[in-house]
């Protein structure tokens, strides 16, 4: 991919969740939700401040992370989708 996020927005990609319950019962593609979960595939250099300075990302390409429901923006690349979003959209870092 060749995009390159500014300042401190990040590109996810989305991780598919399970079609299946623990149940067993297979959902069909008309109930499932969109995933919450992603693996950062691009990062920003930072934000910059008033005066000059950069503050860096935290995450780092290849993170796992959760994300609100409704953050980013949806954007379509190589026939591939993928949410691009600012760090603060970001939950948290799945480890």
């Amino acid at each position: 991919m060749n995009l390159r996020p500014l300042q401190d927005r990040i590109i996810v990609k989305r991780i598919e969740e399970e079609t299946k319950t623990a149940g067993g019962i297979l959902i069909p593609d008309t109930a499932k939700e969109k995933p919450q979960r992603g693996e950062i595939v691009a990062v920003g250099n930072g934000k910059k401040t008033e005066d000059g300075k950069v503050i860096p990302v935290d995450l780092k390409a290849g993170d796992k992370v959760l994300f609100g429901k409704y953050a980013g923006t949806e954007i379509k690349i190589e026939g591939q989708e993928y949410l691009i979003m600012r760090e603060d959209d970001i939950l948290g870092v799945i480890e």
